[in-house]
């Protein structure tokens, strides 16, 4: 029986060794809360980023809004509702302007492009 203290144990797999385990749960974490990151995103990115105002599906309600924080008297209301109004056919008429500059300058199959870039992008 040699029961020598000096002998080297055997060699450990690094993969078995303990460094390995804590980059492995390190990795896991991040890799898991990238994906609930995904996920949360996916879900819930609308909420993020509701419609402007100046959006007619919108624009009701930020009016109702605004009326009741700012506590705003009828004329007040429709005032700002008037505003508001002029506010976003200014912003259509940029936008179509925009688009109308855009569409000079590409040729016919980057304008077939940009439309489904258009069709695409989210609101």
């Amino acid at each position: 029986m040699n029961h020598n203290v000096l002998t080297k144990p055997a060699a450990v797999q690094f993969w078995e060794s303990p460094k390995f385990a804590g980059v492995g749960v390190l990795l896991l974490v991040f890799l898991c809360g990238a994906a609930a990151g995904a996920v949360a995103m996916n879900l819930g990115h609308e909420s993020l980023h509701p419609h402007p105002f100046w959006d007619n599906s919108a624009k009701t309600e930020y009016l109702k809004s605004v009326t009741k924080r700012l506590d705003l008297t009828s004329d007040q209301a429709s005032q700002m509702a008037s505003i508001l109004d002029d506010f976003a056919k200014y912003y259509q008429t940029v936008l179509s302007d925009g688009k109308a500059r855009i569409f000079n300058i590409l040729n016919e199959e980057q304008k077939r492009k940009f439309e489904q870039m258009l069709k695409e992008r989210p609101r």
